[in-house]
C-alpha cells in the first residue's frame, strides 16, 4: 500500500498524494479532482523548495544547530491543515483528523526518504 493510500484511509484525511521534485509528475488519493491535485502538488513542491532555502539560510547563521536536513512542514488554516514530509502531502480536516497521528505515520513511513531536491 502506498503512503498516500494509507494516509487517505485515516480519519479526517481529505486527500493525500506524492509529487516529483522535478514537478512533472504527481499521484493522489482522496476527495479532490485531478486539477486540485495538480495544484496541490505544485504548491507543496514550491513550499518544500522554499523550506529548503530557508533552512539553508538558517544554517549559515547557526551552523550545526540541527536545522538540516529539513524534515517537512505544516500549514494550518481555519478549516483544514496541509502537512508534507519528503515529497508526500496530506490535507486534513481540522477537528476530525489527528495531526499528531498523521505526522507520526508520515514520519514513520518516510523515515528513510531522501530529502534532497534532486
Amino acid at each position: 500500500m502506498t503512503v498516500a493510500a494509507e494516509l487517505v484511509n485515516q480519519p479526517g484525511v481529505i486527500a493525500a498524494g506524492e509529487y516529483s521534485y522535478r514537478g512533472d509528475r504527481f499521484s493522489y488519493k482522496g476527495q479532490i479532482n485531478d486539477e486540485m491535485a495538480r495544484m496541490a502538488a505544485i504548491m507543496c513542491r514550491a513550499t518544500t523548495m522554499s523550506e529548503h532555502m530557508q533552512v539553508g539560510m538558517l544554517e549559515q547563521f547557526c551552523p550545526g544547530c540541527g536545522s538540516t536536513p529539513p524534515q517537512g512542514w505544516i500549514v494550518r488554516g481555519p478549516a483544514f491543515t496541509v502537512c508534507n514530509v519528503a515529497n508526500v502531502f496530506a490535507f486534513l480536516q481540522n477537528g476530525v483528523a489527528s495531526l499528531n497521528d498523521i505526522m507520526a505515520l508520515m514520519r514513520k513511513r518516510l523515515a528513510n526518504a531522501e530529502h534532497d531536491l534532486v
